[in-house]
């Protein structure tokens, strides 16, 4: 099995990636942190909560930063709702977060098992960031860094920016500077993965968890965003799904930096595919096995319905 951190501002498709971790019978979830980003800080950590109890999931979950590291903080609720699930209602958590502060979770889990661990990014990465500047040996120690966000052609937020990487540019500058290779699974992927109504007939018989959780999750999605007749776009959960199982994925070398200043593109990813392979830092995914993909998040979240708790 592959140990996966996952780093996380649930949101709807956070929540699917989620389960698609649980169920996966190829990954250990060593742990969950929360950072502020579709929603608040507060809600995405009772998300997480909640998610975690609802799946039965027994990592710890760990509190991370409310606010980009120099910006205001931007959220996407009118994208998620107000509260990050949009028409999902689950029950109040009861287990307790970890004592620990999320950037502190995240260097020591990776300082305990050093090479074993996939760190995945699918929010803003202010925890990330912040955790490289405490610990700079987590370059060193993580299996391999996977992020959602970003995208070399297009933006969601605005023309040129994905949300996560323009909810806090300053700190997914300071993610992609690391001595490390990111793989960035962005929007030109993701938009890929959409959960269109063939997708949505797979999930027909899962019980509680089609019926309380993914019809409603995908329902409020598919209405607060215009995607026409392909569905929505399921993005978090292509990330989790690149750990499982990396040949489903054809990545392309490339330098990304993290435009900061731009006037009508700040947030902004430039990858330069033609950049010499000394200056590439990144592994950039361009497309992907959507049928193979489609039988793994499928696979899982049949396991998931089976062992949901009462």
């Amino acid at each position: 099995m592959k140990k996966i951190l996952i780093d996380c501002d649930p949101g709807i498709d956070d929540a699917l990636a989620l389960a698609l971790a649980h169920g996966s019978p190829e990954l250990d979830v060593v742990g969950v942190t929360t950072v502020g980003g579709n929603v608040e800080l507060e809600h995405t950590t009772d998300n997480a909560l909640r998610l975690h109890d609802y799946y039965g999931m027994d990592a710890p979950v760990a509190r991370g930063a409310g606010r980009p590291l120099v910006r205001e903080p931007r959220t996407a609720g009118d994208v998620h709702g107000n509260t990050g699930l949009g028409g999902v209602v689950l029950p109040e958590p009861k287990s307790e977060l970890s004592g620990r502060h999320a950037v502190d979770f995240i260097i020591d889990t990776l300082a305990a098992a050093p090479g074993e661990i996939s760190l995945v990014a699918v929010g803003p990465l202010t925890n990330i960031a912040l955790a490289l500047r405490k610990e700079p040996r987590i370059t060193e120690w993580v299996r391999e860094f996977v992020i959602m966000g970003g995208s070399y052609t297009r933006g969601n937020t605005n023309p040129a920016a994905e949300f996560n990487i323009l909810a806090d540019p300053e700190g997914a500058a300071v993610a992609f500077n690391a001595p490390w290779r990111t793989v960035m699974i962005g929007l030109d992927l993701t938009y890929q993965a959409r959960a269109n109504a063939a997708v949505r007939e797979r999930f027909a018989g899962l019980g509680r968890l089609e019926s309380e959780l993914i019809t409603p999750c995908l329902d409020f999605y598919g209405s607060h965003i215009s995607y026409q007749d392909e569905g929505p776009a399921i993005h978090d959960a292509c990330a989790v799904a690149y750990v499982i199982d990396p040949g489903l994925f054809e990545t392309v070398p490339a330098r990304v930096d993290v435009e900061t200043q731009g006037r009508f593109t700040s947030g902004m990813t430039v990858t330069d595919f033609r950049a010499p392979a000394d200056v590439h830092n990144a592994d950039v995914a361009t497309t992907f096995d959507s049928e193979g993909f489609w039988n793994l998040v499928t696979d899982a979240y049949r396991n998931v319905a089976a062992g949901l708790p009462d």
